[in-house]
């Protein structure tokens, strides 16, 4: 089930994807005392993040798992998603856990994520359709939780449109992802997903029928996706 909620600009877009997934969070706590939950990261996460780090929270009994990263690309690169989710979250929260993957850890990541089920992913959606690096056609069959993939061209000139790298050729020509059905297998999801940029991919995600050649497609299937928009990134859904 599909739940759309469409503000005016991407800062209130931000807080307001935040707010749900505090409540999200809370009730995991509440009911279990413990939150697992799964992050995406990029330009479009922004004022999520930064709305997500000041809500009232227990952050000491979430735990969380790394949704993707480029491989071979250092740690401390601005381009880094672990480096990205440090800055803007896990130094500012301090929480109970915190999973990274790369391309060393797969098999030890991936047997963490199973332990117990996971509640919460924040999932991004690319210019190109893509969840997490799961670029077109993605697999939606497999039951591995990261792979290791060839990113597509598109997706590494998104990569390059949003400054993380000066050239495509900068860009790595692989990333570890988390697999749909992993992604699937989660309690909750929320997407933030501002700006005119993702007005085709959001578009597509919603009245596209479900296909590995949208990988987005596959959301809607969730029994619980919260789709927060702004007036840019609903444009074309607001034509129709």
């Amino acid at each position: 089930m599909i739940r759309i909620n469409i503000t005016d600009n991407a800062e209130e877009l931000g807080k307001k994807a935040a707010e749900a997934a505090a409540s999200l969070i809370r009730d995991a706590i509440e009911e279990k005392s413990w939150c697992r939950m799964v992050l995406s990261t990029g330009t479009s996460q922004f004022e999520f993040f930064s709305a997500l780090v000041k809500e009232d929270i227990d952050w000491s009994r979430v735990e969380i798992f790394h949704l993707d990263e480029y491989v071979g690309l250092p740690e401390n690169h601005a381009a880094s998603f672990r480096f990205y989710l440090a800055r803007r979250f896990v130094d500012k929260v301090h929480l109970g856990k915190v999973n990274y993957v790369n391309e060393g850890n797969i098999d030890e990541i991936s047997a963490l994520w199973r332990e117990k089920p996971v509640d919460i992913g924040v999932i991004g959606i690319g210019e190109n359709g893509h969840i997490a690096f799961n670029d077109p056609p993605a697999d939606f069959s497999s039951d591995d939780i990261y792979r290791i993939v060839t990113l597509d061209d598109r997706c590494r000139r998104q990569q390059v449109g949003e400054g993380w790298f000066p050239s495509v050729s900068d860009v790595p020509e692989k990333a570890v992802t988390m697999l749909p059905r992993a992604i699937m297998s989660v309690g909750h999801i929320i997407t933030a997903c501002p700006h005119t940029v993702k007005a085709e991919a959001v578009i597509k995600a919603i009245t596209a029928p479900v296909s590995e050649r949208i990988p987005s497609t596959i959301l809607k299937t969730h029994p619980d996706w919260q789709l927060f928009l702004d007036r840019d990134s609903a444009s074309l859904l607001l034509s129709i």
